[in-house]
């Protein structure tokens, strides 16, 4: 009997070795079946009964069958489920709880229970919760899918649920941190420089309320200008590793949402004690710069200060001003000579960085209007005026600085570097580069400097389509201790301190420079760690703002998708379902399918490596073209706008 066992399992072994496998990404459609993307890149089709046993995204490994010439797969085995910690929205029938998760690809009712400390019956249909998988039908002794809710988001009508279920997903903090009632200054053993006298003054947005830089400008004698940057200084009420700073730390940037922020710091520091406000004494931070004529920052200087803001003014009045536009005029000390050596300050270091380094085209930013009850009344497009790039150019400048006086002083700091081209990326960007008739090594990729000077011909040429396939070959800038290249700026190294209120990494350089001022070793607190979880934060506050602009989006939208506007767009991505474009009048992003493109598909090639659609053998579409777009729907269970080709 033992012997015939035996040769049982080795016949089984044997068949399930000889059984062809694959392992790769389920990918679900909205009509039951769904698709398996091997690893080796194959598209597999998955039946609509096995799909019962996968969700979207699950990475599985399959039994591969085929019958009359036609493959598909068998899910067999769980690599990593898709669902782990998971928004959902709330399903009742016939007294049975269970929840529809919110994703896009998946359309599965999940049986649930509720954790101990909820109460099932105040759960009510559409209701949003934070669910957890506990069971998977691919996993060993689980039947079905099931799920724990741990956490109510909002009611299904619950006005803020945009917002409330956004930093739900990403599981970031819903509100602004609680602090103390009294923010005693600490003893700090550092000379602080009064100038309390001496006329800073603030340009922020008109809803602004953490403002946290100064600004006091004049000409120097020898030409050029000396700029004083101070800056708050939260750091002279927030000590190190006590809980306020443990959870600035921990949330590591103000969040902006659209119609509402949740700040890194309490709003008691944020908003008031450390906001610069016109007419009251706050400590800072403090730069002198002097600059020469032609732009070169020649000098620098950081102290500890206490400065009073007498102006708290706008991007809109001082550009109005400036341009002759408008009534308001200038009515502190010096008022008037600072915004022109401030303008005449940023012309020069316009031109010094579009020589030595690299200067941002501008865009205009899209600004959401909204009520009280969080909808949308307007989107505008607002374009980057000069007090934009008046407040732009001194900001850069001081990090600038800052890095330097790091790099010279500490060694390490919180550094943004952005090291453009891999190596392997820097030889297909040289191919490219080929085939357009640029010439371009791949030394010359990858040093800044020769960068900036590809990237001013690149700039001459003008070229959307090869600028946005170069883009595609670099890689996302990084939080670095140590300093390194900022490829996007064309500058050797990059620093900011300048956001300290907002941002926890500009807190840590406040510290080392501090450090440095009173001839103190400095600490090692720029950590990888640290950076590492910076980088990390910063990406979730990224996508919350995109997810929570895409929910209004559609939501502005719906009325144009029944009517069916046209709008004048960019193409900003192509892929094999279609092209993604951007809406020039308020910034929406929109799906255009493929099947709008022409009625023959047959005739239709796309090529996502290159960015190009030809149709019947003529090219048609490619990155970075302007084209009009028919708005036709606005889903807001997916937050995803449709479109198809005006033309």
């Amino acid at each position: 009997m033992l012997q015939n066992n035996s040769a049982l399992a080795q016949l089984k072994q044997q068949i399930r070795d000889n059984t062809p496998r694959v392992t790769g990404v389920v990918k679900g459609t909205e009509k039951g079946f769904g698709f398996l993307e091997t690893d080796d890149g194959q598209s597999l089709f998955i039946p609509p009964p096995a799909m019962k046993q996968v969700i979207h995204g699950d990475r599985i490994e399959a039994v591969v069958h085929e019958a009359d010439e036609r493959k598909s797969v068998a899910p067999e085995s769980l690599i990593e489920a898709s669902l782990n910690r998971f928004i959902a929205r709330v399903h009742k029938r016939e007294g049975k709880l269970s929840v529809v998760p919110d994703h896009p690809s998946i359309r599965q009712t999940i049986r649930a229970r509720v954790h101990r400390q909820l109460d099932e019956a105040a759960l009510n249909e559409g209701d949003w919760v934070v669910a957890r998988l506990l069971r998977h039908p691919l996993r060993a002794d689980d039947r079905s899918f099931y799920c724990q809710l741990d956490e109510v988001i909002a009611t299904a009508s619950d006005p803020s649920v945009p917002w409330r279920v956004t930093l739900a997903r990403h599981a970031l903090e819903q509100a602004s941190p609680q602090g103390a009632d009294q923010w005693p200054q600490l003893e700090e053993p550092l000379a602080r420089t009064d100038l309390t006298t001496q006329p800073f003054f603030t340009i922020d947005s008109a809803s602004t309320t953490d403002m946290d830089d100064a600004l006091h400008i004049e000409p120097r004698s020898e030409g050029g200008f000396r700029l004083t940057v101070a800056i708050a200084d939260p750091t002279a009420y927030v000590a190190v590793d006590d809980a306020i700073d443990r959870e600035a730390r921990q949330r590591a940037f103000t969040v902006y949402l659209p119609g509402r922020n949740v700040t890194m710091l309490p709003e008691a520091l944020a908003d008031d004690l450390c906001s610069l406000k016109q007419g009251t004494d706050r400590l800072a931070l403090a730069a002198t710069l002097d600059i020469d004529s032609d732009g070169t920052i020649a000098d620098t200087r950081f102290f500890a200060a206490t400065v009073r803001s007498h102006a708290r003014l706008t991007y809109e009045q001082v550009s109005d001003w400036l341009e002759g536009q408008g009534e308001w005029q200038p009515d502190f000390e010096q008022g008037e000579q600072q915004l022109r050596q401030l303008e005449a300050f940023t012309r020069a270091r316009q031109q010094w960085r579009e020589q030595h380094a690299l200067v941002f085209p501008d865009r205009p930013d899209y600004v959401f209007h909204l009520d009280e009850a969080g909808n949308v009344l307007d989107i505008v497009a607002e374009p980057r005026r000069i007090a934009h790039r008046m407040v732009e150019e001194a900001m850069i400048a001081a990090n600038l600085s800052c890095a330097e006086f790091l790099q010279r002083h500490v060694g390490h700091g919180i550094y943004n570097v952005h090291q453009g081209f891999t190596e392997e990326r820097a030889d297909q960007a040289v191919e490219l580069l080929a085939s357009q008739s640029i010439e371009a090594t791949r030394e010359q990729l990858m040093g800044v400097e020769g960068y900036r000077t590809l990237r001013h011909t690149l700039d001459a040429r003008n070229d959307a389509w090869l600028d946005t396939r170069l883009r595609r070959l670099q890689g996302f800038a990084v939080v670095s201790s140590q300093p390194g290249p900022h490829f996007g700026m064309g500058v050797p190294a990059y620093a900011t301190w300048t956001s300290p209120i907002r941002k926890y990494g500009d807190m840590v350089n406040h510290r080392l420079i501090k450090q440095v001022l009173r001839e103190e070793t400095p600490s090692a607190a720029a950590t990888e760690a640290l950076t590492e979880h910076l980088g990390d934060r910063r990406r979730l506050n990224r996508l919350a703002e995109r997810d929570v602009k895409d929910w209004l989006y559609v939501r502005y939208l719906s009325e144009a998708a029944r009517e069916g506007h046209t709008f004048a767009a960019e193409i900003i991505d192509i892929r094999r379902g279609g092209l993604r474009v951007r809406l020039v009048a308020n910034g929406a992003s929109a799906f255009v399918p493929a099947s709008t493109l022409t009625t023959d598909r047959d005739q239709l090639s796309i090529d996502e490596r290159e960015g190009l659609i030809h149709i019947a053998g003529e090219l048609r579409y490619r990155l970075g073209d302007p084209l009009n777009v028919v708005l036709s729907e606005a889903r807001e269970d997916t937050r995803s706008l449709v479109a198809r080709p005006a033309d």
